[in-house]
């Protein structure tokens, strides 16, 4: 019942949160033209830069909610995660004080785990904060990692961890504890024992779907006035970590140009189509519509329409973006493709995998990331 349970916060959480990132890309997106507009000695230049960054903080919420439900955007790579934590060791000692000691301890020949690093940084910031919180008074916090092989399965809490090599890692407090009672209930998505004001409750459920999409466990052992102990534990990976099906679009600030050529768009979110047309326009794009799968493809049915790059979104009424792009390319092979979407890539990553050099951008995007990812496609 606790699986089905959180599984259903999980599925309202994403959906939610996929619902939200669209409206904020229509509202950080009309923001962005608005700002083009406008330079900073105009009396409302300040009122739009504070839309901007509340779109942003909501942004950032959201995408807490999809880390939740396991649909967040994550970037896999061979970590050993001595050298992540020596690398996070200045920060987490600025965010617990000078009244609480951190203490690493090591085992010299942990293996590697496979995982997106940044997400990894946030989970056990969010872990070594919840400790330093429960100890007002100051004291220790230990993190302590191992490799640990199971040659059976291991039963605990409600969970079965297959047999086979793992990395484990261990975050100590010697702080107030978590009642019996409250223990199972800390994962789930806006339940926190903090004071309005002082936390979102979305800390450990962030962690939570975290550690669940990079394929780990997490479990917490809670002692009332003696300590807590979150144990998690993250398959070995020897192994290189494969390419990915699609290339991610360009990290670096690119200097976006006027650009060139015929756009086809497909979004059946009428603000958002109406914020990307409107941003490619303005960079010289010739801008095509479509509302939906079967418009898009009753438009290229016309053989005299050039089309140089397709941009659509992947979860639509009808048929889905990966779905009709593939239609499409039978008979214009050569036109680059673009996915944009409020879920993470990883959502429909078996369907693209037949689409070669397709970009994902994920929701919410700003006018410049747009607008670059179209420019460095067609270059």
């Amino acid at each position: 019942m606790q699986s089905q349970k959180m599984q259903a916060i999980g599925q309202l959480a994403g959906g939610v949160a996929h619902d939200f990132n669209n409206l904020l890309t229509a509202i950080s997106g009309h923001c962005d033209l608005l700002l083009l507009r406008h330079d900073q000695g105009d009396h409302d230049y300040g009122d739009l830069i504070q839309i901007h960054q509340n779109a942003n903080r909501a942004a950032s919420l959201v995408g807490q909610l999809l880390a939740f439900s396991r649909k967040q955007n994550l970037q896999p790579e061979r970590i050993d995660l001595r050298d992540t934590l020596s690398d996070l060791t200045h920060l987490l000692n600025r965010l617990v004080g000078e009244k609480v000691t951190l203490i690493l301890d090591h085992d010299p020949d942990l293996a590697a785990i496979k995982a997106d690093k940044r997400q990894l940084e946030q989970v056990m910031m969010n872990l070594v904060v919840n400790a330093r919180d429960a100890m007002p008074s100051g004291g220790e916090i230990g993190i302590k990692t191992n490799n640990r092989v199971l040659d059976m399965p291991l039963i605990r809490d409600r969970v079965t961890v297959p047999a086979g090599e793992y990395v484990c890692v261990r975050v100590i407090d010697e702080g107030c504890g978590i009642p019996a009672d409250r223990l199972d209930k800390i994962f789930e998505p806006f339940w926190t024992t903090k004071r309005p004001g002082e936390g979102t409750g979305l800390g450990l459920s962030t962690v939570y779907g975290i550690v669940k999409q990079t394929g780990g466990y997490i479990f917490a052992h809670s002692e009332v006035g003696v300590s807590t102990e979150f144990e998690l534990l993250f398959p070995s990976h020897s192994l290189p970590v494969a390419d990915k099906s699609l290339i991610p679009p360009p990290q670096h600030a690119t200097v976006v140009r006027q650009g060139d050529g015929v756009v086809l768009l497909v979004e059946d979110e009428a603000p958002v189509r109406a914020f990307a047309s409107r941003a490619l326009r303005l960079r010289g794009y010739t801008v095509l519509e479509a509302d939906c799968a079967e418009g898009a493809l009753e438009m290229l049915a016309d053989p005299e329409l050039k089309v140089d790059i397709f941009v659509t979104d992947v979860i639509m009424p009808g048929k889905d973006g990966p779905t009709w792009v593939r239609e499409a390319l039978i008979e214009r092979p050569a036109t680059k493709v673009v996915f944009v979407s409020g879920y993470s890539e990883d959502a429909f990553s078996d369907e693209s995998a037949r689409i070669p050099d397709a970009v994902f951008l994920p929701k919410p995007f700003s006018l410049n990331e747009l607008t670059s990812t179209v420019q460095e496609q067609l270059a």
